[in-house]
């Protein structure tokens, strides 16, 4: 097998020889979950462009190429969210044609499933009034619409600004609510993913947030097929989950605990709503396969080894966990360059990735290490490591 230098702390570089490829059967059965993978876009390395001030370029091919990809594996998309960069590169402009693109796509490409991110982010924070924010979602709540898409109610930073009390956040989502032609998806998103989403709900502490947020649900649950919740607390989301009106849905978004919260327990489980399964894709289709033949074990087999490299992926900063998201899909051949909109590959240190390596290697998510090694070795040599 193919063995080559890693950095470690300290910049000593040691041994490391990579373990053989492994299979992961195609899905035999449907979920029994639902399973959504948050995707990442591909930049085109070749634009002559400024990243960090101009609108992204985006190969446009290979991100939809890639969702293909998620499809045939049984996962749905969720659509221009934080994973495809959204609010650190992706513009809404650049947004819409990713949802539209994604969306005819997925009419070619029987099963497949969208659900697209609607949110606020063509509305400037500073200055914006709760009028402003409800106007800025009904904007993206009716292009994702008329494109035939479902939503995914986004968290808005111009709405945790403008917002004053709690009951500010249960006037703007009632507003948005009424108006949706189909239930969507709600989405809590911890200040750990994004600073500027501090204290939303109207508070920085959970137990309050939790229940003005299960109030809009309570008096939408009608028009909320589910909420997802990024709070990397696996107690959290399981006190929540409990509390859920019987039609509503918990997608987990707890990069740290989704083996456990998908598997559930004698009260219930999460589906998933995910960025990991991004970079762990063959791994999680193959549980959730097993999961739905009533296999939990080789469930619980197969995610086990993924839950270190997520969490290593997710460590903080947390919103710079895309960077190992699309380092994974370069290693394993989705894109020939480990380029980002935003230049966010600069986002991680070279032991992170170093160490994203060797737990990617030990969870089998390597599908050729050979080529692997090989383009490993390319990011080492520009940071001056002949290994």
């Amino acid at each position: 097998m193919s063995s080559l230098l890693l950095p470690a702390v300290g910049g000593a570089l040691t041994p490391f020889t990579l373990s053989p490829a492994q299979e992961f059967p195609k899905p035999s059965v449907a979920f029994n979950r639902i399973a959504l993978s948050a995707a990442h876009v591909v930049a085109d390395p070749f634009a002559d462009n400024a990243p960090w001030f101009n609108p992204p370029a985006i190969d446009w091919d290979k991100t939809i190429a890639y969702r293909r990809y998620l499809w045939s594996l049984g996962l749905g998309v969720a659509e221009a969210m934080d994973t495809a960069q959204r609010g650190m590169g992706l513009d809404w402009g650049q947004a819409q044609e990713l949802i539209r693109r994604s969306l005819d796509a997925a009419r070619d490409f029987p099963g497949a499933m969208v659900f697209s991110g609607a949110g606020t982010d063509h509305l400037a924070p500073a200055g914006a009034t709760l009028d402003d924010v409800i106007a800025a979602y009904e904007t993206q709540c009716s292009t994702i619409e008329a494109l035939g898409g479902r939503i995914i109610l986004m968290a808005s930073r111009a709405l945790a600004k403008a917002a004053t009390r709690p009951e500010d956040y249960a006037t703007v989502y009632g507003r948005i609510l009424r108006q949706v032609k189909q239930p969507v998806i709600l989405h809590w998103l911890g200040d750990m993913f994004d600073p500027a989403l501090t204290g939303y709900w109207g508070t920085t502490e959970f137990p309050p947030a939790l229940e003005v947020c299960l109030g809009i649900i309570a008096e939408h649950a009608d028009k909320v097929d589910g909420i997802k919740i990024s709070l990397l607390d696996k107690e959290k989301e399981i006190q929540m989950r409990r509390r859920l009106p019987p039609s509503v849905k918990m997608y987990t978004g707890d990069d740290f605990n989704y083996a456990e919260l998908i598997g559930g327990d004698a009260h219930g489980f999460s589906h998933a709503l995910l960025g990991i399964f991004d970079a762990i894709a063959p791994a999680a289709s193959a549980a959730l396969s097993a999961l739905a033949a009533g296999d939990r074990a080789t469930f619980e087999t197969l995610l086990a080894p993924t839950v270190p490299l997520s969490r290593h992926i997710f460590k903080a900063p947390t919103q710079f966990y895309k960077t190992g998201v699309v380092f994974m899909a370069y290693l394993n051949g989705h894109q020939d360059h480990f380029t980002m909109i935003g230049g966010q590959q600069s986002a991680r240190s070279l032991v992170h990735l170093a160490d994203l390596f060797r737990l990617a290697d030990a969870a089998g998510l390597l599908s050729d290490p050979d080529r692997a090694a090989r383009r490993m070795r390319q990011v080492l040599a520009v940071y001056g490591i002949e290994a």
